[in-house]
């Protein structure tokens, strides 16, 4: 085999690629220049309805069979109003006589089939020689000249308006809209899009033109089963806020912004080389010249949307005007582009701002801390300002202590428990007055509540004692 590739080198290369990009091309449902590949086949019955709309049987045809049934009417047509003309002229006998001048014949100068042809000729295409003529003497002939009359002028009609309908198709003006060659995927105002870029080559404008997009998935199965080979949904380009109708004067950058009711809203730079869709664009609009209206399609598949790709500018402000260069209309270059979806960009940032907000950083230190150390934060944050100070000076303080500490939640001090907060957390020498002081005064305010607490309760039991009361506020302390 390797003899084989030292050999044939560059032919296996060739054939390897030709496989390779034979094996990734696949079936499109919209060629790029808006052919729909299907056909309709096993009508049985219903191919009687193209006959009920043979007009319009006939425009869909292509050129070659319209200009062959032009032809093979018109013939038809005239062989067959020749023979009635010539059989007019044999049952009367004219063939067979002389024309003397007091021989009055159906239509003077008919000897022959070719006479007679030449006569229907004349007759239909109004030339008039004079030499062939229909007399007075022949009611026949003035009959069927009148059904000649009403049967080409239908004929006339019928093929002639057929032929100047198929001309002035509006496919040919969309052979003058243009549509890049690939998609891009790119941010634009902090927003993942989609865009692509339209084009009109001619001066002439289109009216009302509106895009639209569709999406179409080879495979996707529904939740209850059903299998959809060909599933089409919508592409929203602006419908809601007008970006839809477009001004076509130059070349345009069409955005789909990819959001949470976007069909892309789980599309990732790695996911889009697996993935198999078909994106097909329809241009519509009215033909300024000719008032009729007209429609481009294009299709765009996974293979020819660049990820991180933006189109290069093509205007330039000339001396006056303005200048499209269209030879960089399908030109692309790489910018700095997240390679996740939305969905995981959505999701990473509502996590980090989790982790950012306060409930969560009391959430992870109540995890991290053990729950010793988290009920004397707890109890740290419900002590008095002059507790809290005295505690943050002294870290040695137990838990148990200030939890009994904390006269504003509480309010059920004793001053056994001072004492055996002083037992607990005897005050060294080498402190400061300050804190002496503080604690000394805690003990006395601890001490008041006591009294005030004892007091409310004998309130409780003998509320009918007024000066008992008046006594008992006199004896509150300043807070209470």
């Amino acid at each position: 085999m390797s003899a084989v590739r030292r050999k044939f080198g560059d032919e296996y290369q060739a054939v390897g690629l030709a496989r390779c990009s034979a094996r990734r091309e696949r079936q499109r449902f919209v060629d790029k220049n808006g052919r729909c590949n299907v056909q309709h086949g096993n009508l049985g019955g219903e191919s009687s309805r193209y006959l009920s709309d043979f007009f319009t049987t006939l425009v869909d045809l292509k050129w070659r069979w319209n200009l062959l049934i032009f032809l093979l009417t018109y013939t038809v047509a005239w062989l067959v109003m020749a023979s009635l003309w010539w059989g007019i002229a044999y049952l009367r006998g004219d063939l067979h006589q002389a024309h003397g001048d007091t021989y009055s014949p159906c239509v003077a100068n008919v000897y022959n089939f070719p006479s007679a042809f030449l006569f229907f000729v004349e007759t239909e295409a109004t030339i008039g020689y004079g030499h062939r003529y229909i007399t007075e003497r022949c009611p026949e002939g003035i009959v069927l000249f009148l059904f000649q009359s009403l049967l080409g002028s239908v004929v006339d009609a019928f093929l002639i308006g057929c032929m100047f309908i198929k001309m002035s198709q509006p496919k040919k003006r969309a052979e003058t809209l243009m549509f890049s060659r690939a998609a891009v995927i790119s941010q634009r105002d902090a927003k993942l899009c989609l865009m692509f870029r339209v084009g009109n080559l001619r001066n002439s404008h289109m009216v009302s033109a509106q895009i639209r997009c569709k999406l179409i998935k080879v495979r996707r199965q529904t939740p209850e089963g059903e299998f959809l080979p060909l599933d089409q949904c919508e592409l929203d380009v602006g419908f809601g806020t007008g970006a839809d109708q477009l001004f076509l004067v130059s070349p345009l950058t069409i955005c789909h912004e990819i959001n949470s009711e976007s069909p892309f809203f789980c599309l990732s730079q790695r996911s889009l080389r697996s993935e198999q869709f078909e994106i097909v664009v329809i241009l519509e609009g009215i033909v300024e010249t000719t008032g009729m209206t007209c429609q481009a399609r294009t299709s765009y598949t996974e293979d020819e949307v660049l990820w991180g790709h933006r189109f290069l500018p093509v205007m330039s402000l000339e001396d006056g005007f303005f200048r499209v260069d269209y030879s960089q209309f399908h030109a692309t270059f790489e910018v700095p582009t997240p390679p996740y979806s939305v969905k995981e960009q959505e999701e990473n940032l509502s996590q980090s701002s989790l982790l950012n907000s306060p409930f969560e950083k009391k959430t992870r230190r109540e995890q991290v801390c053990p729950p010793d150390c988290a009920d004397a934060a707890e109890e740290k944050n419900k002590l008095p300002a002059k507790l809290q100070k005295i505690s943050s000076r002294k870290e040695g303080l137990p838990p148990k202590a200030l939890r009994m500490s904390s006269s504003n939640t509480e309010k059920t001090f004793s001053t056994g428990d001072l004492l055996k907060i002083q037992e607990i957390s005897p005050i060294s020498d080498g402190e400061d007055s300050d804190n002496r002081m503080q604690l000394k005064a805690l003990k006395i305010n601890a001490k008041a509540v006591t009294q005030s607490t004892s007091e409310l309760k004998l309130q409780k039991d003998f509320p009918g004692m007024g000066t008992l009361e008046v006594k008992l506020e006199d004896n509150f302390p300043a807070k209470l």
